[in-house]
């Protein structure tokens, strides 16, 4: 799973790409000083078929469901590979709401390094960054930074899943399940298999697989799926329905009675 940071880059690059437009789903001031031009680099060479506008349908629709969570009375936010995140910038969260970016810790020495180079502002919640190995028992090093199991969570595994097989991916999930506490919430990202397999996406994920960094996982039943794992789906959404990027996603969204289409699944569930 360490390959998966080094795309942290191309998705601040198309943050900042986003933030820029007059009509921006969200507004990322340092996205584009995160990205470097490295990330620009390597969004120009994995670009295309949606994914600047996906990135963008899918961080405001994880915005979104961190504002509603809060309002809800969740109080810890964990951001798992959270990358060149910076969330917990730029929300207007209460200061009593705890956000938890677990990542390798190469990365976030980067990420700390480059913010201090760039003299950002002070986090508007109190944030705590994890260093821990992903792929072994990183939700110790979690507790250890003052988790609180007793508490009600929201879990974003942002672009994430796909990098993972369909078993590491499920015990993801059910790892976040047995650290929740009864009203925690996931919001996550699924690719659907026929995505995978599309004619339209073999250029960019052959472009993945050459850089070491494949795409694993998708599943044409997230219900299903997340019901397996310890979670009820209360929410499933593609790009372009309400609540999703209507009206900026630049494809027709197919009714899901279509069996075989490549989807992009926007989730929220919570705990079973």
């Amino acid at each position: 799973m360490e390959t998966v940071s080094y795309t942290s880059q191309w998705t601040a690059a198309a943050r900042a790409l986003e933030s820029e437009r007059s009509d921006a789903l969200f507004v990322d001031p340092l996205a584009r000083a995160l990205a470097e031009p490295k990330g620009f680099e390597l969004l120009d060479h994995y670009g295309g078929g949606g994914l600047v506008e996906f990135v963008a349908v899918r961080t405001r629709y994880l915005d979104d469901a961190i504002n509603d969570a809060v309002k809800k009375g969740i109080r810890q936010v964990v951001l798992i590979a959270a990358g060149m995140d910076t969330r917990a910038y730029r929300l207007s969260l209460p200061d009593d709401v705890t956000v938890y970016e677990v990542d390798h810790q190469a990365l976030i020495d980067e990420k700390e390094k480059r913010l201090a180079q760039l003299g950002s502002p002070a986090p508007t919640v109190t944030l705590q960054r994890v260093g821990a190995d992903l792929a072994g028992d990183w939700s110790a090093s979690l507790r250890a930074a003052g988790f609180d199991t007793t508490l009600p969570t929201l879990w974003i595994p942002e672009a994430l899943l796909f990098f993972l097989t369909e078993e590491q991916s499920a015990t993801l999930m059910r790892t976040f399940a047995a650290n929740s506490a009864p009203g925690s919430q996931v919001a996550v990202d699924i690719l659907s298999k026929a995505l995978l397999r599309s004619p339209a996406t073999q250029i960019f994920l052959s472009s993945l697989n050459e850089d070491g960094i494949p795409w694993l996982f998708g599943t044409d039943e997230p219900e299903e799926f997340m019901a397996g794992t310890g979670w009820t789906v209360r929410e499933l959404k593609e790009p372009g329905e309400p609540g999703a990027g209507e009206g900026r996603w630049p494809y027709a969204v197919q009714p899901r009675e279509i069996k075989g289409a490549a989807r992009n699944w926007l989730l929220r569930a919570e705990l079973a």
